[in-house]
């Protein structure tokens, strides 16, 4: 890692969501009442808390919104200026989140969603990027590290990659790591319920990224 962590964001999905703990607005997958396919209640359950606790670190912003796709391609298509992750860097660069926040550690864990609903994947590519290159996974995923490496130049930068995902996802996610210098964690077991991370599974989560937080120190 390139400074010590202390005070993180994270950018994320419906797995890094709970009720109270994400910008308003923003649509949330876990709650306090639950779901039939998950047992996850309690905020101190998911992962991103429990890192916290664990690891005394100071969580600055959670920018997850459940469903989200991290290229331009959701599931009822273009989503440039809703809930994609390029979208909502955007809103934050433009509103002064960057430059108003001390932030040392970024966490991103995205892209379920874009496996999920067959956005289409395109390939690595590292700048001049298109419209249409930015509705496509593999481009995004580069063009997201690149930005979040150009507003916090300083931060340590990890992506956590899914289990499951469409292979080409997970190889662009190492490809784009390695361009910019940054960090990611592949993740080797979670265990979920209709896709979706249980306590046990939260807790999976949770220890590979204590694990790899401890090894980087």
């Amino acid at each position: 890692m390139k400074q010590p962590i202390k005070n993180i964001m994270i950018f994320g999905d419906s797995y890094s969501t709970f009720t109270g703990y994400i910008p308003e607005g923003y649509a949330v997958y876990y709650t306090p009442a639950g779901r039939p396919e998950t047992d996850v209640t309690k905020v101190e359950e998911t992962w991103w808390h429990r890192v916290c606790t664990d690891l005394d670190l100071n969580l600055v912003l959670n920018n997850s919104w459940s469903g989200s796709t991290l290229c331009n391609t959701g599931y009822s298509g273009d989503c440039s200026r809703t809930n994609s992750f390029l979208h909502r860097l955007d809103v934050l660069k433009d509103e002064g989140f960057f430059t108003a926040n001390e932030i040392d550690t970024v966490f991103i864990f995205g892209c379920t969603n874009d496996s999920w609903a067959n956005a289409p994947l395109g390939e690595v590519k590292f700048g001049d990027w298109t419209k249409e290159d930015l509705a496509c996974v593999c481009p995004a995923i580069c063009c997201f590290i690149g930005r979040v490496k150009e507003n916090l130049t300083d931060a340590n930068v990890v992506f956590l990659i899914n289990t499951d995902l469409k292979p080409q996802i997970g190889e662009a996610v190492k490809a784009a790591s390695e361009h910019y210098g940054t960090a990611y964690i592949e993740m080797k077991t979670i265990d979920k319920r209709s896709g979706h991370p249980t306590v046990q599974g939260m807790k999976d989560i949770a220890d590979q990224v204590e694990a790899f937080v401890r090894a980087e120190a």
